[in-house]
């Protein structure tokens, strides 16, 4: 049995009935529901008379240091058998990381710990560090995002990592830590028995500086699938680094995201080389980088490579204009494995997209979601839109927010809604201003189709 509880103020009356279900529970997730004080002493002792409990996700509520302190007397007791842990901003700070200690040190089905969006701070982590040394921690998984760790916690992460060859999946994102920190990580990684998958480093101050060092643990851990580094100012440099580390025949990866790391089209040559012929590369992001036509031009020359196995591809706000449109579609035409495609927020225009659409409806792709958002599409392009809603059936997901369709566009998706050879699941409308009757006739044909959303 599992309770999923979110977003509720929780009556005593409904506690005191939710109490009784929890003692039979496998999963209890309670995020953002005001728990209190009081909240945590009823949940130490499900923890500790129910066995069968292996997922508790308090994330967004002010337990605070005490209330975790609490909570930690049924973390503690032999009989509790958890395995994933989610406090993700509970407003704890380092006072609460010498009983995560103990945990980690007593709890070996303790699989997964998320405590991200904390204050618990380097000195705080440090402390966690020690418990990720004691044998009995088998942790896998590890969320520190917005923890305010600084450079200073690689030295006891680097240890914690040597002590404990289970973890595989790390996030440090959004933490203050610098090149030299990172250099650091990656020498433990490299040096180290931990066989990681995952490792997220979103806006932690990389430069080119350290990518010589993160191209060496790509090339070095075939077990890493997926890399996030988004937001860190790599540059073109960095990125040719990283991709002598990714072509390494050792590496596996599988996803890899660069959003606003200020690539430009110089770097698309080694990206293309990367699409086309590292066949474990199903997902990639390189949004909000200033890409332009003559990069996204050579992406799509390698999407139509045979060998290239990419299915998600998030190409958002990178400066594309109609003039690419004709190579997307070609890309379209020829790709059967791309699942995804993301080029919201570029200038495309109408004429583009209606190049775009003759790859679309090519019997060749195979497309399930396509994201158009704020491309200056007006009501001129809706007919198309409905010529392919009612004819590419893996076409499951829609989005043209943000454009001036007006009514009579929007008029036109419904009417292709309403088609039974239409199979879209999700269609996605957000500011996008239409008339009352308008809005009327949209709210009716989510009653007549329930198995369509529309969000707008």
């Amino acid at each position: 049995m599992d309770l999923d509880i979110q977003c509720e103020e929780l009556s005593p009356s409904r506690w005191t009935e939710l109490l009784s279900t929890m003692k039979s529970c496998k999963t209890i997730r309670l995020d953002d529901c005001n728990l209190s004080s009081s909240s945590c002493e009823d949940l130490s002792i499900i923890l500790s008379v129910n066995p069968s409990l292996t997922e508790l996700k308090l994330n967004n509520n002010e337990l605070g240091d005490a209330g975790f302190e609490i909570l930690c007397k049924g973390l503690l007791t032999p009989s509790c058998s958890l395995q994933q842990l989610w406090l993700q901003n509970c407003n704890l700070t380092s006072a609460s990381c010498e009983m995560l200690r103990s945990v980690l040190s007593a709890q070996p089905s303790l699989k997964e710990l998320n405590v991200a969006d904390n204050k618990l701070g380097t000195a705080g982590v440090k402390v966690l560090c020690q418990g990720m040394m004691n044998p009995n921690c088998k942790l896998q998984k590890l969320q520190l995002e917005y923890c305010e760790l600084t450079a200073d916690i690689m030295e006891a992460l680097g240890s914690a990592l040597q002590s404990n060859p289970t973890l595989k999946e790390l996030s440090l994102s959004n933490n203050t830590l610098g090149d030299t920190a990172i250099k650091q990580l990656c020498q433990a990684l490299v040096e180290t028995s931990c066989n990681i998958e995952l490792l997220h480093l979103e806006n932690c101050g990389i430069t080119s500086d350290s990518c010589r060092e993160m191209s060496r643990v790509l090339s070095n851990k075939s077990s890493l699938i997926d890399l996030i580094m988004g937001d860190n100012k790599i540059g073109d440099s960095g990125m040719a680094l990283l991709c002598e580390g990714l072509m390494h025949p050792n590496c596996k990866i599988r996803k890899l995201w660069l959003w606003d790391c200020d690539i430009t089209s110089a770097s698309c040559e080694g990206l293309s080389r990367l699409i086309s012929t590292k066949e474990t590369l199903t997902e990639m992001s390189l949004t909000d980088n200033n890409l332009r036509d003559s990069g996204m031009e050579m992406l799509c020359e390698a999407l139509k490579d045979p060998r290239s196995k990419l299915q998600e591809l998030w190409i958002k706000e990178c400066g594309l204009t109609t003039a690419c449109c004709k190579a997307i579609s070609s890309a379209l035409s020829m790709n059967k494995q791309l699942k995804i495609l993301n080029i919201a927020e570029n200038k495309l225009g109408d004429a583009g997209v209606e190049i775009i659409c003759e790859g679309l409806l090519h019997p060749n792709c195979n497309i399930q979601s396509l994201w158009l958002c704020n491309c200056d599409l007006t009501s001129a392009s809706c007919a198309t839109f409905a010529t392919v809603m009612t004819t590419k059936q893996s076409l499951t997901e829609l989005d043209l927010s943000d454009n001036p369709l007006d009514d009579e566009g929007v008029r036109k998706l419904c009417d292709a809604v309403r088609n039974p050879n239409c199979y879209l699941q999700q269609l996605v409308l957000y500011d996008i201003y239409w008339s009352s009757e308008m809005h009327d006739e949209m709210r009716a044909l989510e009653e007549s189709k329930p198995e369509v959303k529309i969000i707008s």
